[in-house]
C-alpha cells in the first residue's frame, strides 16, 4: 500500500478568516494561528497528510501537498 510523503502546506492568506476550524480538526495539532488570527503550519515535520484541514476549510485557503510513495 502507498504512503503519502507530505511535501508541504500552501496556505492562502487572503482567503484564510482564521476560524480555526482547519487547527481544530488536525490530529496532530500541525496548525496553528498566529499572530495575526491566520492559520500556519507551526510542525509541518509531524503531518501525517491526512487532508483533513483541506476538506474542514469553508474558504479553501490550505492545501497540503503530498506525493505517493511506496510502503517500505
Amino acid at each position: 500500500m502507498a504512503k503519502k510523503k507530505v511535501l508541504g502546506h500552501h496556505i492562502n492568506r487572503e482567503w484564510c478568516k482564521g476560524c480555526g476550524i482547519c487547527v481544530h480538526f488536525c490530529p496532530k495539532q500541525v496548525l496553528e494561528l498566529d499572530e495575526e488570527e491566520k492559520v500556519v503550519a507551526a510542525r509541518p515535520e509531524d503531518c501525517i497528510g491526512c487532508h483533513l484541514c483541506e476538506r474542514r476549510c469553508p474558504d479553501l485557503a490550505i492545501e497540503v501537498q503530498t506525493e505517493e510513495q511506496e510502503a517500505a
